[in-house]
């Protein structure tokens, strides 16, 4: 990707520190943008940054919690006060919980739903006001409107198709690509672009770190194995997702599939959503 794309830009990539934020983080800062890589784990968005800094342009690691509102405003306002307004912002941090409905308590529930939902939710709220407000402070030019700013949203294959085995993690991805959607619309008079990605398997510790609920879908061990073979055999690189992101921001696309799984899921979503009820009541595989 040609560094003009994203020279001098100001990218925010949340769960930076592993997996699709890290490799997002680094594709920015190759194609010449600085990029802020927060994570819940200080150290390992560090590293992400070392990385960035010899290999591209660089930036600055935050220590921050997605899920808890007041330490994303303080985070914000940071971001802000202390370099300036982002240009894109890459709301990915998310966890994983698998397990029956009726087998998933509320203490997990909580869990899902402040990462992977309250966190986009959050982070979009936040960087998308401080945005819009840039827009509307500047004067604009109708041969060379302003650039507002891009927000791009991390779903899931799982946003398109129900599974009986994951409701609680189905739900938070169809919540957030529904959000995009609904704030893709806002904004677009700001020329403020939003996009969801929404990735099949990849090859991340999300499986690995989720959490499983015992019930009758097995033990929360068993689970957890299958879950990390299925990633291994598929071995689909997170740098893969990270070239669609960095496509989505330039073309401004609204949703984006990802590998085959994602887009097949997204095409059956449109053409036949029997088919999916039909394969949503397939149990997890025991054994």
């Amino acid at each position: 990707m040609p560094l003009a794309h994203f020279d001098g830009a100001l990218a925010v990539v949340t769960g930076a520190g592993s997996g699709i934020g890290r490799a997002v983080a680094l594709a920015l800062a190759e194609s010449g943008a600085s990029v802020i890589a927060a994570d819940i784990d200080l150290p390992a968005a560090e590293r992400t940054i070392a990385r960035a800094k010899s290999n591209g342009t660089g930036g600055t690691a935050y220590e921050v919690d997605v899920a808890d509102a007041a330490a994303m405003e303080a985070f914000a306002a940071e971001v802000k006060e202390t370099h300036r307004v982002p240009d894109i912002v890459v709301n990915n941090a998310g966890v994983a919980v698998a397990g029956s409905f009726l087998d998933t308590g509320l203490e997990d529930w909580d869990r899902v739903m402040g990462v992977n939902l309250w966190g986009v939710i959050h982070g979009s709220r936040l960087f998308g006001r401080q945005m819009r407000d840039r827009v509307n402070a500047l004067p604009n030019k109708p041969d060379k409107p302003n650039f507002g700013g891009h927000i791009v949203n991390i779903a899931s294959a799982a946003a398109f198709a129900p599974w009986r085995s994951m409701p609680a993690y189905c739900t938070t991805k169809a919540a957030v690509l529904m959000l995009s959607e609904c704030l893709r619309a806002e904004l677009a008079g700001s020329r403020i672009g939003v996009t969801a990605v929404c990735p099949g398997f990849v090859s991340t510790d999300i499986v690995k770190n989720g959490t499983y609920v015992d019930g009758e879908s097995g033990s929360p061990e068993k689970l957890r194995q299958r879950g990390q073979k299925a990633v291994r055999l598929r071995n689909y690189p997170p740098e893969k997702v990270a070239e669609r992101v960095v496509h989505a921001i330039i073309k401004n696309r609204p949703v984006v599939p990802v590998n085959f799984e994602g887009h097949l899921l997204h095409v059956l979503s449109r053409v036949s959503p029997a088919s999916l009820r039909l394969l949503a009541r397939i149990p997890a595989p025991q054994g």
